[in-house]
């Protein structure tokens, strides 16, 4: 089945299709998936509710078109490729077959341990097969996944554990990273300290380090599954039942639960998948992410094995045991289509082309980029010296919220333009709206970007909290999604986005909520108050620069800096540790007592000649001490 768009020409005659005639065109690429029962009516929806549902009451299970619709054509054929963070370590390599087997018998080891439709499953693995074949076996079973980034601390997975009630964790004895050895279980007891509704851990042993096993809770992996049978019935679901959960920073310090429904996301991840690389059978794809990230769902797991391909995973840095570790895996495994996010090209790019030099390349076809919005000169370093000028670079937009990629160039169909995503996928509607919500047409026009109407891969809810979607999502613009992002439509009509509008820093591709990092901050015993900024970083796009009013008795300015980053990496992980941190004798605030972060901001990226108006703030005065006392 190929729904794969050859020319440009064809790219706007499905584009026009997809717009006009929705219903039609998403019925007809679902029609090529296996469905126990056909769906009854294709779409409804009501942008207000936010009330969104596709295929209605279609039956199916995703497992069953990731694994018996492939394995009578290609049982044999790779799906999973396993690259373990040390080159010396043996690979893996998965079949069709095999991972029907092994998610099989992990299904059935799940259901031995009290698993049913419906429980939700907190998976915290480091990048390896087990983890892909965890999310697969929950969705065999009809549970919910949701995948917590093992960088996460306990304070952290705690908090996810309890926001869906989750009744099982999957994790491992440890994960190696580099040239680091890290307690992966003892984040999970301690985070299981602090919730109730955990009542089965399965643990993979990887690094064979020394844990505490509770008795009557935790289990090993290769115990739950001795003795399995390595076939299973999949359960039968419902287009709308929810697929997984999963959390990201919004710009209140609650995290959310986006939730993702079956056959929507199966369709649309599908779909982008095949169209946005230009996958061809016999390629092997690999995507960089970790499964703890949407892009890990959609274009690791999900997306590759609903098309058959062989999807490349692996559990190193790029950087290790040398920069040039990612040309290396590239040319071992001939990859054809390499996805990745700036942050790592502008870290490797900082390696020079030593790093580089050694490799040949040729195998890549197609060059990706995901996460955040790519410099120009990133663009161009990654274009040149790793596609070699021959390859297209797709440099794609979307959000966890949006389940796959939105906006993109398809691979050597669209005319590459540096640093812009370029046209919608068929199916999105994008537009691009003034402050007061009036569309601005036509191009050379910037603005906030929103999306119009649904498509099959959009979040139907927010967990246990669907006011909160409606609140983030729909109410800002009347009967339109708003994705939270500042756009601009260049005279060609290319899309570029210009990256947050809100009070979200994007920090290496991770979306980080100024509020959600300011309350750790505000954990520490000795800080009265904070504000959290981002500000440019030359490597992870976006730095976290906090300004922090404290108690400073007994204390130095350095210890308490340094204890300042502790607390956040305890609270939330190492990931939002601020990059700098400025010891302030007070906050710029209006009369009615807002913090003025427009001003913050431009300190903290070097600014601080043009502040605009500050006549409005109720302590104009503390502004010159800050800008004084900026961290370079």
């Amino acid at each position: 089945m190929s729904h794969k768009i050859q020319t440009l020409s064809g790219y706007i005659h499905e584009y026009q299709k997809s717009i006009l005639q929705p219903e039609e065109f998403w019925s007809r690429i679902a029609e090529s998936f296996h469905w126990q029962k056909r769906w009854d009516k294709v779409l409804e929806w009501d942008f207000e509710g936010p009330d969104v549902k596709w295929f209605l009451n279609g039956k199916l299970n995703i497992t069953e078109n990731i694994l018996e619709r492939h394995l009578f054509i290609m049982g044999d054929k790779p799906a999973i490729i396993w690259e373990p963070n040390d080159p010396k370590e043996k690979n893996i390599i998965l079949t069709y077959r095999e991972l029907y087997e092994k998610v099989c018998e992990f299904s059935n080891a799940m259901k031995a341990q009290g698993i049913k439709k419906g429980d939700r499953v907190i998976i915290y693995m480091p990048m390896v097969p087990e983890a892909a074949i965890a999310m697969l076996a929950c969705a065999r079973v009809g549970a919910v996944h949701s995948v917590v980034f093992a960088g996460f601390s306990a304070s952290s997975l705690a908090d996810r554990i309890n926001d869906c009630e989750a009744k099982m964790v999957l994790t491992s004895d440890g994960n190696f990273r580099g040239a680091k050895t890290i307690d992966v279980k003892g984040v999970v007891d301690e985070a299981l300290e602090k919730t109730r509704s955990v009542e089965k851990v399965i643990v993979l042993q990887r690094t064979k380090s020394e844990v505490s096993m509770k008795d009557g809770r935790d289990i090993w992996w290769h115990d739950a599954i001795k003795g399995q049978p390595k076939e299973n019935k999949a359960e039968v679901m419902d287009a709308e039942d929810m697929l997984f959960i999963l959390y990201t920073s919004g710009s209140t310090g609650k995290p959310k639960g986006v939730v993702h429904t079956i056959g929507g996301y199966m369709i649309y991840s599908y779909y982008t998948f095949v169209n946005v690389f230009q996958y061809s059978q016999g390629d092997v794809y690999w995507c960089t992410a970790d499964v703890g990230w949407i892009t890990g769902h959609s274009y690791i797991v999900y997306g590759p094995l609903l098309a058959g391909a062989t999807t490349l995973m692996f559990e190193g840095v790029p950087t290790h045991p040398h920069p040039g570790r990612f040309w290396e895996i590239v040319d071992k495994y001939k990859v054809n289509q390499f996805y990745t996010a700036p942050t790592a090209i502008r870290a490797l790019q900082a390696h020079g082309l030593e790093p580089v030099e050694p490799y040949s390349l040729d195998s890549l076809k197609v060059i990706g980029s995901v996460g955040e919005p790519i410099n120009e000169e990133a663009w161009h370093w990654y274009h040149d010296h790793i596609g070699k000028g021959k390859c297209p670079l797709v440099d794609t937009w979307w959000q966890t919220e949006t389940g796959g990629i939105m906006i993109s160039a398809l691979a050597g169909i669209t005319p590459n333009k540096p640093a812009h995503a370029s046209f919608p996928l068929p199916g999105i509607d994008p537009v691009i709206v003034d402050a007061e919500g009036n569309e601005l047409v036509g191009n050379n026009v910037e603005g906030n970007l929103c999306i119009k109407s649904p498509w099959p891969g959009i979040l139907r809810t927010t967990y246990g909290d669907h006011e909160r979607c409606r609140q983030t999502y729909f109410s800002t613009y009347k009967g339109m999604y708003f994705t939270g992002d500042g756009a601009k439509r260049d005279h060609d009509g290319y899309l570029r986005i210009l990256g947050r509008v809100d009070d979200v820093i994007n920090v290496s591709g991770h979306r980080m909520g100024t509020a959600e990092v300011e309350n750790a901050i505000n954990e520490h015993p000795k800080v009265v108050e904070s504000a959290v900024v981002g500000y440019p970083h030359e490597v992870k796009g976006q730095g976290i620069y906090a300004y922090v009013i404290c108690d400073m008795e007994g204390r130095t300015e350095q210890n308490l800096i340094n204890e300042i980053r502790e607390t956040v990496t305890k609270i939330i992980g190492p990931i939002a540790k601020p990059d700098k941190i400025q010891i302030v004798p007070g906050l710029p605030k209006t009369r009615s007592g807002k913090i003025m972060r427009r001003i913050l901001r431009k300190v903290a990226s070097g600014d601080a000649n043009n502040l605009g108006d500050t006549s409005t703030l109720l302590n104009p005065e503390v502004v010159e001490e800050i800008i004084k006392g900026a961290v370079k």
